[in-house]
């Protein structure tokens, strides 16, 4: 096998090099074939128990049904994490990124959000929404540069947000000159099961002080009051209208909105899926990569694209390493990834996976050669931006969302 180190990837980055680097990995539950998994729940038609993904997908020159354990968004989201947690570690490469950071200060403390977290990237409302000295972000003549980089000279772009252009953003409230970048990477968790009727499956609390706790009006109120700070808005009304309720006659009701009290066995939660196959995929795509230009000549926009793509497979070890999706969900490899380049005409290159030791050296030279070649400079935070008060103001969670 081949390994995938810097000369690889200015080939592939390069006017005639490979399509796509592919990797592929066969999963298991960690419970045993026995086990079922949570799939990703999806909101349908106001139903907050949510809803299961399915699809028809070939397998093994067959068509069969899928279930869609971990979609293309959230996959991406998990890369971004892995990233924003190096950072946070103070990795010596990572902690470098270019990135734009937006701060809050909530009930006196500071918030900050990154273009690693926030859904839209560089160009996300709350970014747009911010001040930088007291001027508009939009206003800001280096932000509109940003705004303004195209294919054919995305440099500005480049040096503010890299992670913008393998992830990919869309720019979709401006008015004219919209910035719509496609991901470079992108990857799934796919499922192969039997049918598309999920089980349900049963759940309880038990409160050790008792099934049920009665309430009146007197107690639920100062009981609210006592926690007003802590209970969401659409509990508090939750609480007011069974105080309501409880009003006259010494009437009780139960306290569960409080989380008082215990709850009978039911079965009404969406339940696990039994899958035969569990496979994740990512597909790297060097084609995209090289419809993008950065004003650095040949060499040097091979450079630039190099080091975006160590960046994306830097990424993409981080977040295979940490196998985490959600409660019930826990899984394994079953096997090695199968990694390969697409090398045309139907040859394909197999490729030694990275393992993350491989993964920081690869990205430390690209950035090396980006570096001496293109005058790349990744020197960490580029704009400081205040968040508007009055969107954390606004900011409220929703209490009865389901996990």
């Amino acid at each position: 096998m081949t390994e995938i180190d810097l000369a690889l990837l200015l080939e592939a980055s390069s006017p005639g090099g490979g399509s796509c680097l592919t990797s592929v990995t066969e999963l298991e539950p960690a419970g045993g074939a026995h086990a079922s998994v949570a799939p990703a729940k999806f909101a349908v038609d106001g139903d907050r128990k949510g809803a299961y993904a399915y699809e028809k997908r070939y397998l093994d020159g067959t068509v069969q049904q899928a279930v869609i354990v971990d979609s293309k968004q959230s996959q991406l989201n998990r890369c971004e994490a892995a990233l924003q947690q190096a950072v946070v570690d103070g990795h010596p490469v990572l902690a470098r990124l270019p990135r734009v950071v937006v701060r809050y200060s909530r009930n006196g403390v500071v918030e900050e959000y990154s273009d690693l977290s926030l859904p839209h990237r560089v160009f996300d409302g709350h970014i747009r929404a911010g001040t930088i000295a007291g001027v508009p972000v939009t206003q800001m003549p280096e932000y509109r540069t940003v705004r303004d980089a195209t294919p054919a000279n995305a440099r500005a772009l480049l040096d503010a947000s890299p992670v913008s252009l393998i992830f990919g953003s869309w720019d979709s409230s401006r008015a004219n000159r919209q910035g719509r970048w496609r991901s470079a990477l992108v990857g799934e968790i796919v499922g192969f099961c039997a049918d598309t009727v999920p089980a349900v499956r049963g759940g309880a609390r038990v409160d050790p002080v008792g099934m049920q706790v009665l309430l009146g009006e007197k107690a639920l109120k100062e009981l609210a009051a006592d926690q007003r700070a802590e209970l969401s808005s659409g509990l508090q009304d939750k609480v007011a209208k069974a105080a309501k309720t409880a009003a006259g006659g010494g009437k009780t009701v139960s306290g569960s909105m409080l989380g008082l009290g215990g709850i009978p066995p039911t079965l009404e939660a969406l339940g696990g899926v039994a899958c035969h196959r569990i496979i994740r995929s990512h597909v790297l795509s060097f084609a995209t990569l090289r419809q993008i230009r950065f004003g650095a000549g040949i060499e040097g926009d091979a450079a630039c694209r190099a080091l975006l793509a160590a960046l994306a497979l830097n990424a993409l070890a981080r977040s295979d390493a940490e196998l985490y999706l959600r409660a019930n969900c826990d899984l394994r490899e079953a096997s090695a990834a199968v990694v390969d380049l697409d090398r045309r005409s139907g040859e394909r290159l197999a490729l030694t996976a990275l393992s993350l030791t491989d993964a920081d050296s690869l990205l430390a030279g690209a950035l090396a050669h980006a570096e001496r070649v293109a005058g790349v400079r990744w020197d960490g935070v580029v704009l400081q931006v205040a968040g508007n008060p009055a969107i954390v103001a606004g900011a409220v969670e929703d209490a009865d969302e389901p996990s």
